[in-house]
């Protein structure tokens, strides 16, 4: 409302709401996607929660959500650039494997410009300690890192992207199947999220154009 002109307060904008009916759409119940229970190795947690970069492409987070269909589930694996909170690599599929999370990674390696040395800080999940995975960090000069176990404020800005996805666009629609889903949240991320939506984080900016700003 400030962007077009008009002054108003939270306050104010609070007591409309309240005349008019209007409500926050409220998150559903928590499903746990982690599988740390395993025997592979894992990596030291390199962010501590310290989720500031300076610059593009020297922290990315990488989580795995879920989305229900008419037809199942259907997985949602991303990772984000901390800099500018930009989901600059995605994957979807109906299984949650190994090749969900490196297929993200490597779409965010290609628009990136496979830089060297960046943190990719993720959960202690299977998929993220398959060997698959750690090669994929190794050969392209990535730092591995992740967080404690069942402790989920160690990735806590890649959770609150679900939670804003989720909040602001799956449910409140309804998926009869896999491929509309799929649409709809390549339409949500691409053309919406990264590219439309303002970030808090961010001084209330658009992740890409702020990285263009920088």
């Amino acid at each position: 409302m400030h962007d077009e002109g008009i002054e108003c307060s939270e306050n104010r904008v609070a007591r409309r709401m309240r005349r008019l009916g209007l409500k926050a759409i409220q998150a559903k119940r928590f499903k746990v996607t982690t599988d740390s229970n395993h025997s592979k190795p894992i990596a030291p947690d390199l962010l501590e929660q310290d989720f500031c970069a300076a610059g593009p492409n020297q922290k990315w987070t990488s989580d795995i959500s879920y989305v229900w269909t008419d037809e199942g589930w259907l997985y949602l694996a991303v990772v984000m650039d901390l800099y500018s909170r930009a989901i600059v690599g995605w994957s979807m599929n109906r299984r949650m494997t190994q090749q969900l999370v490196c297929d993200a990674l490597v779409m965010a390696l290609f628009r990136r410009g496979f830089p060297r040395g960046t943190i990719i800080h993720s959960d202690r999940g299977s998929q993220y300690c398959s060997k698959r995975y750690q090669r994929l960090i190794n050969h392209n000069g990535l730092r591995c890192s992740m967080g404690r176990k069942a402790n989920c404020y160690d990735n806590a800005v890649t959770e609150s992207f679900f939670h804003t996805l989720k909040v602001e666009l799956v449910h409140r629609e309804r998926y009869t199947t896999r491929h509309i889903a799929k649409t709809r949240i390549f339409e949500y991320i691409e053309t919406y999220y990264n590219r439309q939506r303002k970030h808090s984080a961010i001084d209330n900016r658009i992740p890409m154009i702020f990285e263009k700003a920088a």
